[in-house]
Formats: C-alpha cells, sequence, structure tokens
C-alpha cells in the first residue's frame, strides 16, 4: 500500500508532562496521524498540548481498552508523571487487551552528585518516618495529593509548594506556595535562605525543571529526602526523550502498515 493510499493513524498519548506536550508537537505536523493527548484534570489550568486533548479518567483498564477499540487507537504512549503508576498499570492492562502497541516515555531519574546529602526511600510513608531525625523546617516539594502522608507531624513546620491549593488533611504548622517551574537556583536559594530550611522532601521526578532545589540544598548542605519512583510495568518498552519515543511511534507504524 502506498502512503496516499494508508488511513490516518490514531496515537493516543497519556499525560501531561513536558514531555507528552513535546511529543504531540512532534507529532501533529505529520498528516498522516491524529493526535490525542489525555490529562488527568487534576491540575486546574493545564498546559495544553498540539492537537486533540480529552480530560478526564477513563474508568480503569477496561474503560480504557474501550476507548482505544472505539475509537480505533493504533498506538499508546504513557507519557504520565513517573509517579503515576496506577494510570500506568492500567494503560499496560488495556494495550494488553485490546492488542494496541504501548510504550512508555519517561524522562531519567536524577543521580545523586559529589556534596549531595541523599536519603533514598520507597514511599512518602517512609519520607514522613525519616524526617524527624534529618531536620525540623521542611521544605515539601511532593505535590498536593500526598500531604497526609505528613499530617501526623505536628512538631514539624512545612513549607509546601504546589501547582493548585492542597485539600486536608494537612500538617498543622505549614505555608503553602504556589507555583509552577521551572525553578532557578537562585530563586531555590532564596527560599532556603529566608524560610530557615534544614531539609527537603522531593519524588525523583527527574527533569531540569525542577532540579534547581537539588543543587540549592547542596550547596547550603541540607539534606533531601528521596521518594524513589515506582518500575514501569513489566514488559512495557520505555523512551527517554520524547525523540526516541517519535522513533518507536515510526517503527511500529510503519511495520503494521507493511504489505
Amino acid at each position: 500500500m502506498n502512503d496516499a493510499a494508508r488511513p490516518m493513524r490514531h496515537v493516543l498519548i497519556l499525560g501531561g508532562t513536558t514531555e507528552a506536550r513535546r511529543l504531540a508537537g512532534l507529532l501533529v505536523p505529520d498528516p498522516s496521524l491524529r493526535v490525542t493527548s489525555s490529562l488527568a484534570g487534576r491540575v486546574a489550568a493545564p498546559r495544553l498540548p498540539a492537537g486533540e486533548v480529552r480530560i478526564g479518567g477513563f474508568g480503569g483498564p477496561e474503560g480504557l481498552a474501550r476507548w482505544l477499540r472505539a475509537h480505533a487507537v493504533d498506538a499508546l504512549i504513557d507519557a504520565t508523571h513517573p509517579f503515576a503508576d496506577t494510570i500506568s498499570r492500567n494503560a499496560a492492562l488495556a494495550a494488553a487487551t485490546a492488542h494496541v502497541p504501548l510504550l512508555a516515555l519517561r524522562r531519567p531519574g536524577w543521580v545523586p552528585g559529589p556534596g549531595d546529602r541523599w536519603h533514598q526511600v520507597t514511599s512518602l510513608d517512609e519520607a514522613a518516618a525519616a524526617l524527624p531525625a534529618l531536620g525540623s523546617r521542611v521544605f515539601l516539594t511532593t505535590g498536593r495529593m500526598g500531604l497526609a502522608h505528613f499530617a501526623h507531624l505536628t512538631d514539624l513546620w512545612f513549607l509546601v509548594r504546589s501547582v493548585d491549593a492542597p485539600e486536608p488533611p494537612l500538617p498543622p504548622r505549614m505555608e503553602v506556595l504556589l507555583d509552577r517551574g521551572p525553578f532557578t537556583v537562585e530563586g531555590e536559594r532564596a527560599l532556603l535562605r529566608e524560610h530557615h530550611i534544614d531539609v527537603l522532601v522531593t519524588k525523583d521526578s527527574g527533569a531540569a525543571a525542577t532540579a534547581a532545589k537539588l543543587t540549592a540544598a547542596r550547596e547550603a548542605g541540607v539534606p533531601v529526602v528521596v521518594v524513589q519512583r515506582p518500575p514501569v510495568p513489566e514488559g512495557v518498552p520505555v523512551a527517554a526523550d520524547p525523540e526516541a519515543a517519535a522513533e518507536w511511534l515510526r517503527g511500529i507504524l510503519s511495520g503494521a502498515g507493511s504489505d
């Protein structure tokens, strides 16, 4: 079949991450592709990618599988946040059920360097348990969804940074800073200094947009509690950047469309 006779191929991108938006921007100009990006709807004013956009959940893996079939999706790319493990598991189950090729787009994680005082943990509960021995004024940058894990730490003070306002249960002694990256090292230095921060908590989300806090903490000698990211579902191939994801997609669609 020649290119002119081939039907338009439908690609579904899951995620409102920077990488998801970059990938959509790479794919949308291709006239042979229909690109739909799905956002979870957890951020009040998300940055929208190029192409078609849907907002909201699918109703678990069964609902996503139905959507893939109903909308004739040819390839699924999971470009969600590295900690959106429920969505990633649902994507793997749905793709297998609907027989749709799946790729996980995951930015590389952070790597500690000389001078870093990292304490790596596997969950927010472990992060909360580690805090009393490390400091009393906490810069908490794990997002607004998991603050209940720290609500029992009544003796500690928290500076909580998130895109949208958090909801209870919350730590009783806290200040909320509503902001969105990218952040600068100079700005992060000022936050640590002005709020007398003596311990930082972050998820290993990777990417340069939010890495400045790690540099500022290293310079100030502030310990960092780093929550390790969950693994990608078994058997799902991984691309480290949007360009590699686009190359995978070209290979998948080229193979599917060969005579």
